[in-house]
């Protein structure tokens, strides 16, 4: 049934807008993961995640600046039945300029918020929860750039709990100062619970925030294609209401990322106090964790690309290891129709 009111729905906004368009276009794109994770940390999330993410969707373009499209995302895990673990729709109006951007629906992810720290959106939300609900507003020139988002991750009902998430997120690289520049994250959690709360459930707020400075050295210096450094400090901000006040636990966080053909290597490290943010990364729990992704792409083509990531987690008296390979592939937008005032 839920099926069906998605492409009943689907159709309706087809060809009610279809004849304000003046372009029509069709985007495919998809990811294919198989990520083994050997956690000995947390032997509960030690497992393998397999399967296919694919999406599609038509684009209604009334003109260079305002856009609406609609379309599905599906996921299939290798192995699982039935054949499709969830179908989710996707149903946006997108307004872009050359500074500002602007969604509102279901959207995806990927390129909007996907730049995210681990410690604070983790890695797994790109293969099971790709879209945002909710709206994103982005601002940004040649030295600066600023996004804030929310997305509702869960809609109040008598047994569901109301769950929203909302930040916000930017870089400032100022040219006087040549490779350097600041970044900045924040997100907030509100669970305000469902419409009856059980006697011993409390409201809850969950969240961090990063402040990084970094320099980019990828235009200045031929012997990489890429080399960056960036080091700053971590807060984050958990409460339950009426248990009492709030944990801040603070740490210093800091990274590395060089690459040279086809090769890449990326190093995280953070120390300080264990942060418990929902949709984060639950190493960064730890007082002490670094992570170093070693990476290779076989191959790269217009469109589609394949790469083994290598990874070793390090915490107080582990060390954890992790391989994944993925394929990513984006065919673009391509117009299909083009429609006469």
């Amino acid at each position: 049934m839920i099926k069906k009111f998605y492409l009943i729905a689907f159709l309706s906004l087809l060809t009610s807008t279809a004849a304000l368009a003046q372009s029509l276009d069709i985007h495919f794109n998809g990811l294919g993961f198989l990520d083994n994770r050997e956690y000995k940390d947390f032997v509960a999330r030690s497992r393998t995640y397999s399967g296919t993410r694919i999406a599609l969707d038509l684009g209604l373009n009334l003109d260079s600046l305002n856009h609406f499209i609609v379309g599905i995302d599906g996921i299939h895990e290798f192995g699982a039945k039935p054949y499709f673990l969830k179908v989710n729709p996707v149903a946006y109006y997108k307004y872009e300029s050359s500074k500002w951007l602007f969604d509102a629906g279901e959207f995806p992810r990927e390129g909007v918020i996907s730049n995210y720290p681990r410690a604070l959106l983790n890695d797994t939300l790109r293969y099971y929860r790709p879209n945002v609900e909710g709206l994103l507003a982005r601002y940004h020139n040649e030295h600066f750039t600023e996004t804030g988002w929310i997305d509702w991750v869960s809609r109040q009902t008598v047994t569901d709990r109301e769950q929203f998430l909302f930040g916000f997120e930017g870089k400032w690289k100022p040219s006087l100062f040549g490779p350097f520049y600041i970044s900045h994250y924040v997100l907030m959690m509100h669970d305000a619970g469902a419409e009856v709360l059980l006697p011993n459930d409390h409201i809850g707020d969950d969240g961090g925030a990063q402040v990084r400075l970094g320099l980019d050295f990828s235009r200045k210096q031929t012997t990489f294609d890429s080399l960056s450094f960036e080091a700053g400090a971590m807060a984050s901000f958990q409460r339950k209401r009426g248990l009492g006040g709030a944990k801040t636990p603070v740490g210093f966080v800091s990274s590395a990322y060089l690459s040279y053909h086809r090769f890449a290597a990326f190093d995280e490290f953070y120390a300080g106090q264990g942060s418990e943010i929902t949709y984060g990364d639950a190493f960064y729990e730890k007082k002490f964790y670094n992570r170093l992704d070693l990476i290779f792409t076989p191959f790269l083509f217009n469109h589609i690309k394949g790469q083994f990531i290598f990874s070793i987690h390090r915490t107080p008296g582990f060390t954890s290891n992790q391989e994944a390979f993925r394929v990513t592939y984006d065919l673009g937008r391509k117009v299909i129709a083009r429609f006469k005032d």
